[in-house]
């Protein structure tokens, strides 16, 4: 048998092997070739089989890249889309027309679309990290004693209550806010400060452009407290060239507290305060939350 004649028979059968899925290497060992110049000239012009074929990683961005040149996006706005280079995405789409040019109102609407579908999916993903976080809070509090009611109430009222000044002198005990929450958990520290129901006097304070008969009831179900103990309500004059975010329905103006006879609640409160916060500041570093 000539060479000639010997290898149109290698190729025969290296072709019939290629074919039936055998790979390079295994039609070396069954045809005892060699070389792999040997083997290439056998297999010359047969084409590899599609099992050999590897996936590209980013043919799927590549599609994807194509459909949205096919809507009109620009390459900076694929990119950004697909989280790619702009230089990638150009060579993906150089062969299809350039979107034409849009309006400055378009673009616009187009930026503005894409933001709200980001807050979209991001505010939920917030709102479960805030949840987990105040869940966590919440849980290594546990349980208030008596004394932790007086602790947290007297520093409360420290913060937004009313205060002695050296240039004004005054030993009343009032305390505004607008958080019916707080409100409940300040009433309860008077009563556990041995305050009685009708040491108290409420009035609200409103704006005169809100509901005030209907905030007025809100205040009244907050505190569970007899009408008559409510004085008339504290108006502020509606400015019309001010842009007032608290309204609708959820407004309801603030409520102030003030216990009447109140000068020995009023250094009880400021001792409470003094001692907490010097307490506070000798405590040491072992016994601080962790």
């Amino acid at each position: 048998m000539t060479n000639t004649q010997r290898l149109a028979q290698v190729r025969e059968q290296a072709i019939a092997l290629r074919r039936a899925g055998k790979s390079r290497r295994e039609i070396k060992e069954i045809l005892w070739i060699g070389s792999n110049e040997t083997l290439n000239n056998a297999l010359r012009g047969e084409p590899p089989p599609a099992w050999t074929g590897r996936p590209h990683a980013k043919d799927a961005l590549l599609r994807k890249a194509r459909e949205l040149r096919e809507q009109g996006l620009a390459c900076r706005e694929i990119a950004a889309a697909l989280g790619v280079s702009k230089s990638s995405v150009s060579l993906w789409v150089r062969d299809m027309p350039r979107p034409a040019r849009l309006s400055r109102e378009e673009c616009a609407k187009r930026q503005a679309d894409a933001v709200a579908a980001y807050w979209a999916a991001e505010r939920p993903r917030r709102e479960a990290v805030r949840q987990a976080i105040r869940a966590d809070a919440a849980e290594r509090i546990g349980l208030l004693t008596e004394r932790d009611v007086l602790v947290a109430g007297a520093i409360a009222y420290w913060c937004e209550g009313s205060k002695s000044k050296p240039y004004r002198r005054s030993n009343r005990v009032i305390f505004i806010n607008s958080d019916p929450q707080l409100i409940r958990f300040y009433l309860r520290f008077l009563r556990l400060a041995g305050v009685a129901q009708d040491q108290l006097a409420f009035r609200l304070s409103i704006h005169q452009s809100a509901d005030v008969a209907s905030a007025q009831e809100f205040w009244l179900d907050v505190t569970r407290a007899p009408p008559a103990q409510f004085r008339l309500p504290t108006l502020k004059r509606h400015n019309p060239r001010t842009v007032r975010l608290n309204v609708g329905e959820a407004y309801h103006g603030c409520l102030r507290i003030e216990v009447l006879r109140s000068g020995r609640l009023y250094k009880q409160i400021e001792g409470w305060c003094q001692a907490v916060m010097a307490r506070a500041e000798v405590m040491p570093d072992s016994d601080s939350p962790s």
